[in-house]
C-alpha cells in the first residue's frame, strides 16, 4: 500500500514538470530567430524575362523554390550600353544606361555599384580610372534566365561645338569603350550603340545596378 501511495506521488511530480516545460517552451511573442527556417532577410528585386508575365521592378523573395542563386558570373552576363534619354544639357554623351542580360542557363544574382574605366583597346593594362560617385542604395536582383538588369551612369557634360570644353578647363575625353565592373561579376567592356564616351574630368555618378530600367 506504502509502495502504491509513493507510485502515485511521483507521476504527479512529473506530470507537473512536464506541464511547466511546455508552458515555457511557448510563451507568448516568441517567434523563431531569423532566417531559422532556412529564409532571406534581405529583400531582393527579381527581375523577369522579357516578354514573361512578372514584372520587372517587383519586389519579392530570392525565388520561388526557395533557393539561393549564386552571384552572375562575368561569361553569364552580357552588357551592353546606350546614351540616356535623361541626361544633363550638352554636347557629350552626359548619361549612359547599361543593361546586363543573363545569358545563362540559370537564375544569378547582381548587387552593388559600379566600378568605371576608359578602355585602352587591347592594353587593359593601360585602362583609365574614372572616379565614381554612388548613387542611391544597392540591393540584390535576382536574374532569371534571359531576365535584365540595369544601371545609370551620369557624367560631367561637354560644352560646346567643335570638340567642346569642359566647365573646369580641361579638355574633353573620348573613349570608343568603357570597362564596367560590378561586384563578384567581373568586367564587362561595352560600347555606346550610337558614338563614343565623352566626359570631362574623368569623374562620374553612378546607380546601383537595378531590376527597374531608368530613363
Amino acid at each position: 500500500m506504502q509502495k502504491s501511495s509513493i507510485r502515485r506521488s511521483v507521476w504527479a511530480v512529473a506530470a507537473v514538470s512536464v506541464a511547466a516545460v511546455v508552458m515555457t517552451g511557448c510563451q507568448p511573442g516568441d517567434t523563431p530567430a531569423d532566417g531559422a527556417d532556412g529564409s532571406s532577410s534581405t529583400p531582393t528585386a527579381t527581375a523577369s524575362s522579357p516578354g514573361s508575365s512578372g514584372s520587372s521592378g517587383s519586389s519579392g523573395s530570392s525565388g520561388s523554390t526557395g533557393t539561393a542563386a549564386k552571384a552572375c558570373t562575368a561569361g553569364s552576363l552580357k552588357a551592353s550600353a546606350y546614351q540616356a534619354a535623361d541626361r544633363p544639357a550638352g554636347t557629350g554623351t552626359g548619361a549612359a544606361i547599361v543593361r546586363f542580360t543573363n545569358a545563362g542557363a540559370t537564375s544569378c544574382v547582381l548587387q552593388g555599384h559600379p566600378t568605371v574605366a576608359g578602355a585602352a583597346n587591347g592594353s587593359p593594362e593601360l585602362n583609365v580610372p574614372l572616379t565614381v560617385t554612388p548613387v542611391g542604395p544597392a540591393a540584390p536582383v535576382r536574374l532569371a534566365p534571359g531576365a535584365q538588369a540595369w544601371l545609370k551612369l551620369t557624367f560631367v557634360q561637354v560644352q560646346g561645338e567643335g570638340d567642346g570644353s569642359c566647365e573646369s578647363g580641361s579638355a574633353p575625353v573620348l573613349y570608343p569603350t568603357m570597362v564596367i565592373g560590378l561586384p563578384h561579376s567581373g568586367a564587362h567592356q561595352v560600347a555606346l550603340d550610337d558614338g563614343q564616351f565623352a566626359e570631362c574630368d574623368g569623374t562620374l555618378t553612378a546607380t546601383a545596378v537595378s531590376a527597374a530600367k531608368p530613363s
